[in-house]
């Protein structure tokens, strides 16, 4: 289980959980307050996340999350109290949209070390009733810690980043990283997605804190995002089937 799990300290009460063996390099993070933790979303579920945060945390927990997607929800079969956006919540009960075939597929897409105990024949999708529903500009309280709900479409319909404005952190989810955003799949929206980077692009970030890859990002890749999907707008190329587009650091396939 060490092996699988990677644990990165952002600061006394903030952990990255990483899952640096799978080809998605995915990323969920804990944080702390006096009362509670919330943990921003459980990865790919191949093993099992709430050991790491037992480990970490006796608060009790809270699993927030940036969208149903299957590696965002992976470990949500670990914990009780779920949260996630209105446009779907229903997504996670029952309505997933990625059929188990294409799914295991993209699980098994690069070679990895998985762990021991893991068949990929055994892999489910989560679903469950959420304990929760989200709402934009919702505050979870996790006493002396607030942590925004800000709801980015554009990936999926009820993507969502979290914002810290004390600490001017933003949890970015698969709006933000370094590397491919997919705005290709048929429930994504392209110009959506670029009216979600205009929407992050407003609000006071001293660090970004992505869920796949590089954990360290400079602050001025937003803009350079917002840039890029106004050049492919622009250009009139902002429409799915066209491809990928390359920016150097990062990647818009539509």
């Amino acid at each position: 289980m060490k092996d699988w799990f990677t644990v990165e300290k952002i600061d006394e009460e903030t952990f990255a959980i990483s899952e640096y063996e799978h080809w998605e390099e995915t990323h969920c993070y804990l944080l702390c307050g006096e009362k509670q933790a919330i943990l921003i979303d459980t990865g790919i579920g191949v093993a099992n996340i709430k050991e790491v945060v037992d480990y970490l945390t006796e608060l009790p927990i809270m699993v927030v999350t940036t969208h149903i997607h299957w590696d965002h929800i992976g470990g949500h079969k670990y914990f009780d109290n779920i949260a996630v956006y209105e446009k779907e919540a229903d997504w996670l009960s029952g309505n997933f949209p990625i059929p188990i075939q294409a799914v295991k597929k993209n699980l098994m897409y690069k070679p990895c070390k998985f762990p021991n105990n893991f068949s990929i024949d055994d892999y489910e999708i989560f679903q469950g009733i959420p304990q929760r529903i989200l709402h934009n500009e919702d505050c979870l309280d996790l006493g002396n810690r607030q942590v925004e709900v800000i709801h980015t479409p554009g990936h999926s319909p009820g993507h969502c980043c979290f914002y810290e404005r004390d600490r001017k952190y933003l949890y970015s989810g698969d709006l933000i990283y370094s590397g491919c955003l997919d705005a290709f799949y048929p429930t994504t929206d392209p110009k959506s997605f670029f009216q979600s980077i205009q929407k992050v692009q407003l609000l006071d970030i001293k660090r970004i804190l992505p869920a796949h890859y590089k954990l360290l990002m400079p602050v001025d890749i937003i803009d350079r995002i917002e840039k890029a999907f106004n050049t492919l707008f622009n250009e009139g190329k902002l429409k799915q089937g066209n491809g990928i587009f390359s920016f150097g650091d990062f990647q818009i396939h539509v």
